[in-house]
């Protein structure tokens, strides 16, 4: 049995529509509260309301929210989002990554590194369990997906302890897998932990690979089954779109186009266009990019308009699918 988990509850692959596989419609990481960083506060659910409307407008219907308990997550909050708006909405149980461990962890009055330095394994895996079946932060909204990261070049030990353990969540659930690779590093070691604790890489999507345009790194991956989302678009201080689409069509001609996944990362202020700062918005892929994209695939002879379904409709339904 297969099924994708929203927070309005478990529904039929099928059922997600065009989905984005990475955004932040609702996020207050700690640390960066702390430290008074107001462009990473996603805290209006009115605002956020608006940019989905963007999204939905131009034919969206499902969001996976990355945001983890590190990051801010407020299954609540995006809740209510889903509710005002109609999309699917799948959140995020386990963790980020180590980078966000200073802050101070909610309810806990310790910051997450010293949590997860007190725990073994076995109760890190339990507490990721129990977010993804018994529900987050004290409510009964249930994550649809268990994610882990790892640090630039680094990989810590308590990133090494939180990874395993969230790979055991996965062996105990059949839930879905999200990685962070801090700049697209890693990739490869992270499989390398995949395979050691014998997990199918089918069941993981690794975010930012975008952000490490290497083709060769990008088609061992591949080679493994493993999901590969491309969701630095409009991100151009890191690498121009034709940087993109030009990784993401290397993969297409060596066969890998159901393993390709697209997403905004969405996570600041200055990115949406309802938070009074003139971004561009939870609308852009598909108002901007889409189009775009099926231009310059057209040019290279693909049918860009078949590709993009593949991305956005038939991926998501199986890399955010439980298996039971």
């Amino acid at each position: 049995m297969t099924f994708i988990r929203t927070l309005n509850g478990d529904m039929a692959p099928e059922e997600l529509g065009v989905t984005y596989a990475h955004d932040h419609l609702y996020c207050v990481p700690p640390l960066w509260k702390e430290k008074g960083i107001d462009d990473f506060m996603i805290d209006s659910v009115d605002n956020s309301v608006a940019d989905v409307k963007l999204f939905t407008a131009a034919g969206g219907r499902s969001v996976y929210d990355a945001t983890c308990i590190d990051y801010g997550r407020d299954p609540t909050a995006l809740k209510e989002i889903a509710d005002r708006t109609g999309i699917n909405i799948i959140a995020t149980a386990g963790f980020n990554k180590a980078i966000m461990w200073p802050g101070t962890m909610p309810g806990k009055g310790v910051t997450f590194g010293d949590w997860i330095a007190s725990k073994s394994r076995a109760e890190l895996k339990d507490h990721v369990v129990a977010e993804l079946t018994t529900g987050m932060d004290g409510t009964d909204l249930l994550g649809g997906v268990a994610k882990f990261g790892t640090g630039y070049n680094t990989i810590s030990e308590a990133e090494d302890k939180v990874m395993r353990a969230v790979l055991d969540a996965h062996k105990e659930t059949g839930s879905p897998l999200h990685s962070h690779t801090e700049l697209g590093t890693l990739i490869l070691e992270q499989l390398a932990i995949v395979k050691q604790e014998n997990v199918d890489p089918t069941r993981l999507t690794i975010a930012h690979v975008d952000r490490n345009p290497d083709h060769w790194v990008h088609l061992k991956a591949a080679e493994t089954g493993v999901f590969m989302c491309f969701d630095g678009i409009s991100r151009i201080k890191y690498h121009p779109e034709s940087i993109l689409i030009e990784c993401i069509f290397n993969l297409v001609r060596h066969g890998h186009e159901k393993q390709i996944l697209i997403g905004g990362d969405i996570a600041r202020r200055t990115m949406y266009r309802n938070y009074g700062e003139g971004g561009l918005g939870l609308g852009y892929i598909l108002e901007s990019w889409v189009p775009r994209f099926i231009e310059q695939a057209g040019d290279a002879g693909f049918d860009g308009e078949a590709l993009i379904h593949t991305f956005m409709v038939e991926n998501p339904q199986s890399a955010f699918a439980f298996t039971q």
